[in-house]
Parts: structure tokens; C-alpha cells; sequence
């Protein structure tokens, strides 16, 4: 498979079999299959009609082993399906982080083709959303690792002008401002899955089915998990997600401003290794400006 990072572990199809054979050889003879995503975290390999694996590509953001210790505590309490772990790889010297098995979901990653009704969509995952939100938060549960809004400014702004003649420079930097006026959340601690972008919703018979990859959830800013009002909604599943939302105005200023960060750092970042991808981040621009169009002229 291509590789997408620098830093990118070598992951192939005879390493997958390998890993397979060696650690669960209950499971060495299912056919082991390609899965094409359009995902940039992890590799995946069907396996069988029952199972899959995933592999991490890069090992600083193998988090595999914190979804396996908390999902389990997750799924019985939310509505859509959720990964469900069969068995967790360990570390080997040709592949040195965790990998794991879970039960296959049917369903393929969202995009507006397979969507039977966008709103509908977009209250069933703010209903998740709140779901997930609203759960009870152990002691011990871990922090979702993401940095507040202002911390990321130096990362954007440079990202903002790598990206060159691919963005309108002037009308970003001023989405950019705009949203870095948002007060900073402290309010009291809560789950979020914390990367809810269209690789990890799943959509089966024309609706949302399931959220998968669960490696960056733990405790953290609400807002990161309303980032799919812009990377995946258009202003009617926006509106209707946002009205469904639990979430007060600096929140969804907040929001507006990760999902603006995370789609500028994808246009220079990906920008030959992933034109897919690339073509999805300046979507996420486009929504975004013309939300603030939107606001603006109501406010004239």
C-alpha cells in the first residue's frame, strides 16, 4: 500500500498475514482482504466475512490499546454500533505497536451518495453526539489529548499560507480570527470521540449505521465533536444539527474553528499523496465560509 506519511510504518498484505499467523493462528485461514478507505490513521484488512484488522500507520498515533481498554465501557450505553474488539495484536519487531481485530459493520465510509435524507443524518449523529457527551466520566478516563484553539494558531497560520493559490488566504485568515474570539471551555469533563470525520461514520441502507475509530476519544473540548456541522453537513443538515446540539454559541465558534484548522492543515499536507482527501478539507473551507457569510448578512 502507498504510504501517506513520512514517518509511516510498512505495512502490506504479507506483514498482515504474518501478524496473523503468529499471534492468532486461529484465524489463519480466513482470506485477508484490502479495504479502501479513504481514512489516513490506520490500514485495513478485511478478514474473513466476520472480521477485520487495523493497522496503525504511524506509531506516534497508535492508540489502538486506549479504545480497547474503554470501549467496552462505551458501546452498551450508545445507540449506533461502535467497533466491537475480538483481539488485540502486540508489538512485533517488524511491526512495533499495538494492531487488532474486531467484528466486521457493514457499511461504507459517508458521503452525500449514500445518504438517503441529509437531516436525517444529521440528527441521528447529534443525537449520538449528545449521547456521548452525556456520559457519566470515571476517574480514571483518559484526556483526548487536543490542544485548545489557540494553541494551534502558529500550526494554521502557516498552513494557511502553505496552502497557497488552493485557499482565498484573505477570507480564511479572517474565518481563522473570527473564531479564536471564542472563550476557552472549561466546563466540567466529558467523553468526545474527538475525530468524527466521514472515514469513521459508517453508512449502511442509506443511513448513518456506525462510528467507528475510537483512538482519539477520551476527555476533552465538546467542540471537537461538532466539527461535522462543516466537514460533513451542508446548511440544512448544519442547521438541523445544530439545533439538535447541546452546545452554547462560544462552543460552536470553537467547533467552527478546529474544523477550519484541521481541513488547512490537510490541503498543503496531502496535497499529492491524497488529492481525495484534499478535495474533501477544501469542501470543509467552502461550508465554513459560507456559514459566516451566512451570519454575516443577518447581521447587516
Amino acid at each position: 500500500m502507498s504510504k501517506l506519511h513520512e514517518n509511516e510504518l510498512d505495512v502490506n498484505f504479507n506483514l498482515a498475514r504474518d501478524l496473523i499467523n503468529e499471534q492468532f493462528p486461529q484465524f489463519s485461514m480466513l482470506p485477508i482482504t484490502p479495504v479502501n478507505t479513504v481514512g489516513t490513521v490506520n490500514h485495513v484488512y478485511r478478514l474473513g466475512q466476520e472480521l477485520y484488522i487495523r493497522l496503525p500507520r504511524v506509531k506516534e498515533w497508535a492508540d489502538i490499546e486506549k479504545e480497547w481498554n474503554w470501549i467496552s465501557y462505551l458501546a452498551p450505553r450508545l445507540s449506533l454500533k461502535i467497533p466491537e474488539p475480538i483481539a488485540l495484536g502486540k508489538p512485533t519487531a517488524s511491526y512495533p505497536v499495538n494492531w487488532g481485530i474486531y467484528k466486521w459493520i457493514e457499511g461504507n465510509n459517508y458521503s452525500e451518495e449514500l445518504i438517503h435524507d441529509e437531516t436525517e443524518a444529521a440528527k441521528d449523529l447529534a443525537d449520538f453526539v449528545n449521547e456521548l457527551h452525556s456520559l457519566d466520566v470515571p476517574t480514571d478516563a483518559p484526556k483526548a489529548g487536543r490542544l485548545p484553539l489557540l494553541e494551534l494558531n502558529q500550526k494554521t497560520l502557516e498552513s494557511i499560507y502553505d496552502a497557497g493559490d488552493l485557499l482565498e488566504k484573505d477570507r480564511v485568515l479572517a474565518a481563522w480570527e473570527d473564531a479564536c474570539k471564542a472563550s476557552v471551555w472549561n466546563g466540567k469533563p466529558v467523553w468526545i470521540h474527538a475525530d468524527l470525520l466521514r472515514p469513521n461514520l459508517l453508512v449502511h441502507s442509506g443511513r448513518l449505521a456506525a462510528i467507528i475509530d475510537f483512538g482519539g476519544v477520551g476527555i476533552g473540548d465538546p467542540a471537537f465533536d461538532l466539527i461535522p456541522a462543516w466537514t460533513i453537513f451542508n446548511s440544512q443538515g448544519r442547521k438541523v444539527f445544530r439545533n439538535s446540539i447541546h452546545a452554547d454559541k462560544d462552543t460552536w465558534l470553537r467547533a467552527r474553528g478546529y474544523a477550519l484548522h484541521q481541513a488547512v492543515l490537510i490541503i498543503p499536507y496531502y496535497r499529492v499523496t491524497n488529492p481525495r482527501f484534499v478535495t474533501l478539507a477544501k469542501r470543509t473551507v467552502d461550508e465554513i465560509l459560507a456559514d459566516m457569510d451566512t451570519e454575516n448578512n443577518k447581521i447587516k
